[in-house]
């Protein structure tokens, strides 16, 4: 019964925290860090949405000389060394993500791969501290000064999706991912089907992003064509040269990100009355 099986396993975990049961650590002499670090690529990463990023990481991390550390030689001591040697080369935000992918490592050979390790030795590794939350918002004229400088790009898709972004609130990801079939010009809606989280949601457009998109949609489209039909790098590359175009005028620009759109998208929606759920 599930009452038995309760009291059993309860029995067992006694009995290994006293070391009645001996736990075999061998395979701890004979495993790398790098051996995991592999086999999570191959098994776990492999599957996430998020493959291309965690994929150059752990690439990072087989470049490290703990790599090559036998599982029964890591402590945390290592990886304290690594978080403080890693601070004085990137942002203390890089150092978290470096930190939580290390201890999602581990926690997956701990309790899946039956590696007898005794605790994860990312648990007692203190992350740094995140950097205050940027504030960023579009200043006074600078929509207008980055939407005079976009619209000289072939196609109008720079400035379309500077504006779509400031209406909807949506991530570059997410921008380039939509398709021509996803918008409801009869609903003034917008069904986002890839998103950070993973979950698709349908928003709704205001008038103004409506009649963006529709000086935007091709005579003819099919099921499979995008809204903003270019990489991820090509739009980032475009965004930064119209950025550097309105810098020669107006140097303030220059710390502007693509994402403090979103940014400034949500505080207006709460500027123009709506409610935390709605927004």
């Amino acid at each position: 019964s599930k009452t038995n099986a309760r009291k059993w396993a309860r029995q067992k975990e006694a009995e290994l925290d006293s070391g009645i049961i001996q736990t075999d650590t061998r395979i701890l002499d004979e495993t790398t860090v790098s051996d995991i670090l592999l086999r999570y690529r191959e098994t776990v990463t492999i599957n996430k949405k998020g493959y291309a990023s965690e994929n150059k990481r752990i690439d990072s991390f087989l470049k490290q000389p703990w790599a090559n550390y036998k599982l029964s030689r890591v402590t945390s001591g290592v990886f304290s060394h690594y978080r403080d040697q890693r601070l004085k080369q990137v942002k203390p935000a890089t150092v978290r993500r470096d930190l939580g992918l290390l201890r999602a490592i581990f926690e997956v050979a701990k309790q899946e791969w039956d590696m007898p390790l005794q605790e994860n030795p990312l648990v007692n590794v203190k992350k740094p501290k995140e950097p205050n939350a940027r504030t960023r918002r579009l200043e006074a004229g600078e929509l207008d000064l980055l939407l005079s400088a976009a619209r000289s790009r072939k196609g109008g898709w720079l400035m379309a999706g500077i504006q779509i972004a400031v209406e909807t609130g949506m991530r570059r990801g997410e921008l380039l991912s939509v398709l021509w079939s996803d918008v409801s010009f009869a609903n003034s809606t917008l069904l986002i089907r890839e998103t950070k989280n993973g979950h698709p949601r349908c928003i709704p457009l205001s008038a103004e992003a409506v009649a963006i998109l529709q000086s935007q949609e091709p005579t003819e489209w099919s099921v499979t064509d995008r809204i903003f039909p270019v990489s991820a790098n090509a739009f980032q590359i475009s965004w930064q040269r119209c950025k550097q175009r309105v810098a020669k005028g107006y140097p303030d620009i220059s710390d502007l990100r693509f994402h403090d759109l979103r940014h400034e998208a949500i505080s207006r929606f709460f500027e123009i009355g709506l409610s935390v759920p709605e927004v």
